[in-house]
């Protein structure tokens, strides 16, 4: 196993820990509000300290790029860790047991390592980049489907983008008559791992952060699947609006979101 990876693997179970026991004691759980529709609890401030403090001793001199306590800047700069400590975080508010610790590794801008881990599951996703994708060890393969037709696409509503609302509602209609059903499940993370798994056949989001999304991008597409912006380019880390899916299933997505987006939203 890579060794970073095993790192990354231990950083997710130390953090996994610290999240389960809280979500079998809610009363121990504090809710502060951020902005609008933006929450956090010192459960996830708990388990990025965790995530943090198992990379550090390992590799003290990388880069950490982490959703609560932001960017802390390494003596090495080409490694840089993005953490998102309890993605779904609404969900773990909510009592909800679907969310998910997601750590990558990028290396000169380059994905190269990534897992996300259920831990109420138990599952661990993971990729290196070129050795394809595993789940608790066993290689994922991403669904085979030729079109939309009867596939079951996944999504994440624009909560902190509520002025794309009309856009959205568009696409969403759009792949909505094509496909089976879609899944809103409230974590993006779970969302791609599930599409390496083969669980779901497509994914599409608005306005994702990195952290968010880093592992799972890298998972899904050494699984097979392939992940682009909505104008079908390499923009997606960038802009947070993504599709995923398997070639010919990205096709025909990308095919119904197109003629539904905004001059702003097609760059």
């Amino acid at each position: 196993m890579h060794p970073m990876l095993t790192i990354a693997i231990r950083a997710a179970r130390d953090a996994g820990s610290v999240i389960v026991k809280a979500y079998g004691d809610p009363s121990k759980t504090k809710v502060e509000q951020k902005g609008t529709n933006d929450f956090v609890t010192n459960v996830e401030k708990e388990a990025e300290a965790a995530i943090i403090a198992t990379i550090k001793k390992a590799y003290p001199e990388h880069t950490i790029i982490a959703k609560e306590s932001g960017a802390t800047t390494g003596a090495d700069t080409d490694y840089q860790w993005i953490i998102d400590p309890l993605n779904g975080h609404t969900n773990f508010i909510k009592g909800i047991p679907h969310f998910a610790v997601s750590i990558a590794l990028h290396v000169k801008g380059k994905s190269e390592v990534a897992v996300i881990f259920d831990a109420i599951g138990d599952e661990i996703f993971s990729a290196c980049r070129g050795k394809g994708a595993q789940l608790n060890g066993f290689r994922l393969r991403a669904g085979s489907a030729k079109d939309l037709s009867g596939t079951v696409l996944a999504t994440g509503f624009p909560h902190n983008m509520k002025h794309q609302q009309d856009t959205y509602m568009n696409i969403f209609s759009s792949l909505f008559t094509e496909c089976a059903d879609v899944r809103a499940a409230g974590c993006p993370a779970l969302n791609l791992a599930y599409l390496a798994a083969g669980r779901i056949d497509g994914f599409w989001s608005m306005g994702q952060k990195p952290w968010e999304t880093a592992a799972g991008n890298l998972i899904a597409t050494e699984s097979g699947a392939i992940v682009t912006d909505f104008a079908g380019g390499h923009d997606f880390f960038k802009s947070g609006n993504s599709v995923a899916a398997s070639p010919r299933v990205l096709k025909d997505m990308l095919a119904k979101i197109r003629p539904n987006l905004t001059e702003s939203l097609a760059k």
